[in-house]
């Protein structure tokens, strides 16, 4: 029997990119979690990266770019009985939907937030991306990438998200394992997931990365937030794989059902005649 997540979309990515290492791990994760596709809600933006919900079989909404965090939270506060996950790329998340990136560790929506960082924009031919390294050069910066990378597990842990996490698509079972931890934690869960793209970055290769990644051991507690800062410093010679970070808060959802007491927003009925009427008076 195969996997319900399965979809017969021919899948438009370059052969050997790093996404199929995430599409794989999060049809894995899924269906061991034992999640059926109507319960799944994928949101994702604009970008190579953003079209993986097209090559999975579950509910899609594919918005504008750098859009797909409100979306989600809109999603999961409506209706909470579902997954929510939103996904993207670097330049998507942490560049286009960086306001909204920002303002979701504030809020805690439960959702996740699956980011494939490639370090530079696959879909219009390999422009520097919000992590690029200085230096970087592409067609678009003959010069050299002016600005610093952004670090956004460093960010994310500054302020005090619930749950973050870095993995790696070249190691399919360990990212699995970190996209199913994720999806089972209660709160806004982030997972930087270091993906090679193929065509535009010939320096974080796949080999580069194997060189350098390593998982953090059991010894490791991630309930320390300045150690946790600390770790999430750490690039170059060595980078850190695994749950970085990790602190329970209550969720955006929790606060918003705790001041309406009442069933999910969903379930409530609305009446549409009379939201038009009162629409209407607004413009008359």
């Amino acid at each position: 029997m195969g996997n319900p997540f399965d979809s017969q979309v021919e899948i438009a990515w370059c052969p050997g990119c790093g996404n199929f290492g995430i599409l794989r791990a999060l049809k894995g994760a899924l269906t061991e979690l034992n999640f059926s596709p109507e319960e799944v809600v994928l949101v994702s933006g604009i970008g190579q990266a953003a079209k993986l919900p097209h090559y999975i079989t579950t509910n899609v909404f594919n918005g504008l770019h750098g859009r797909s965090i409100p979306v989600a939270l809109a999603v999961k506060t409506v209706n909470p009985r579902l997954l929510v996950i939103a996904e993207s790329g670097d330049g998507c998340m942490y560049g286009e939907g960086g306001n909204h990136f920002l303002h979701a560790l504030r809020r805690n929506p439960d959702i996740t937030v699956i980011v494939h960082n490639n370090q530079v924009y696959g879909l219009t031919k390999g422009q520097a991306s919000p992590t690029s390294e200085e230096g970087f050069v592409s067609k678009a910066q003959p010069w050299g990438n002016m600005s610093t990378p952004l670090n956004p597990l460093s960010l994310a842990i500054s302020q005090d998200a619930s749950f973050v996490a870095r993995g790696f698509s070249g190691d399919v079972d360990k990212l699995k394992d970190i996209i199913k931890e994720a999806l089972t934690w209660k709160g806004f869960s982030l997972i930087d997931v270091l993906q090679p793209c193929v065509s535009f970055n010939r320096v974080n290769t796949f080999s580069w990365y194997k060189e350098r990644v390593y998982y953090l051991d059991d010894s490791y507690q991630p309930e320390d937030r300045i150690k946790a800062l600390e770790k999430s410093l750490e690039w170059g010679d060595k980078i850190p794989l695994g749950v970085i970070y990790r602190h329970q808060r209550p969720t955006f959802q929790d606060k918003v059902y705790s001041q309406i007491k009442k069933e999910d927003l969903i379930y409530r009925g609305v009446d549409f005649d009379k939201l038009l009427v009162e629409g209407l008076k607004l413009f008359t």
